[in-house]
């Protein structure tokens, strides 16, 4: 199947980097337009020119909302119209025990995580609202439906965004708009790179580490399966689905990292005091 956005116009933010460069170069490939936005300015541009005219990078710091209301205008103005918005910025933020987080790093934390995609979320629909159209996409991650997966702020952000995409979806659906959020686990990017080997452009070693420890055989979650997602939920075959929080997580939040222990040799049925056995 090629060409399942074809005509459509997406902005992303994050876009110069990790999952969002991967989203970018899939919808460009899949037929569609797409605005870039990214505070790395040379990695954005470079990835706009490798794009051709199907693409153009705006600077945004998406704690600014006025960057993002240039993002979404830029797509407007440019290519006609918005289709997909999705709010890809991210960092990992404030890390360490709850009593030693300062508040200014927890402050910052979810300004970019939270307040990032708001913004987001509410210019996309200032457009979308008129044409009676539109998907939106919102990265949470696998904190945002389960605690100790990560940081403390993290975490808190991340529950922010499935809860985000719940309310906006059953306010927009009227308008024809849809919301939904990703949730990946782990996925072998600069980001994860950085925050396990201190290294961004360490990904292969990255992705060696995580496919030792993965639920999946030897099978590391990568930026292309987060960018699977992303295109399926912008595209018309997801168009009955919205406040949905669609996980990347090899099972993780089902289970699956303890199967070793939850599924291990056969022993007979365990009844009422003590007994086994039919």
């Amino acid at each position: 199947m090629t060409n399942r956005l074809d005509g459509k116009v997406a902005v992303i933010t994050g876009a110069a980097s990790g999952i969002g460069a991967v989203t970018a170069r899939r919808f460009v490939a899949e037929g569609c337009r797409v605005i870039l936005g990214d505070i790395q300015t040379q990695e954005g541009r470079e990835l706009a020119d490798s794009l051709g005219d199907a693409a153009l990078f705006c600077p945004c710091n998406v704690t600014s909302e006025k960057n993002v209301s240039t993002l979404v205008d830029l797509a407007v103005s440019s290519f006609g119209k918005l289709d997909i918005m999705f709010n890809n910025a991210g960092i990992v933020g404030s890390k360490g025990p709850i009593h030693t987080t300062p508040g200014e790093e927890w402050v910052a934390t979810l300004d970019i995580l939270v307040n990032g995609v708001f913004y987001g979320v509410k210019h996309a629909a200032r457009v979308m609202r008129q044409q009676g159209s539109g998907s939106i996409i919102n990265m949470s991650s696998v904190a945002g439906l389960v605690g100790g997966l990560g940081p403390h702020a993290y975490t808190v952000a991340k529950h922010a965004i499935v809860g985000l995409t719940k309310s906006t979806s059953a306010e927009l659906c009227s308008d024809g708009i849809r919301v939904n959020a990703i949730a990946p686990y782990s996925m072998a990017t600069p980001m994860v790179a950085a925050a396990h080997l201190q290294d961004h452009q360490a990904i292969e070693q990255t992705s060696k580490n995580l496919a030792e420890k993965s639920p999946l055989p030897n099978r590391a979650g990568t930026a292309d399966d987060v960018a699977n997602a992303a295109l399926w939920l912008a595209s018309d075959e997801s168009g009955y689905t919205s406040g949905l929080t669609l996980t990347t997580d090899a099972g993780v939040t089902a289970g699956s990292l303890m199967r070793a222990a939850r599924y291990a040799d056969y022993s007979p049925m365990q009844k009422e005091a003590g007994k086994t056995g039919l």
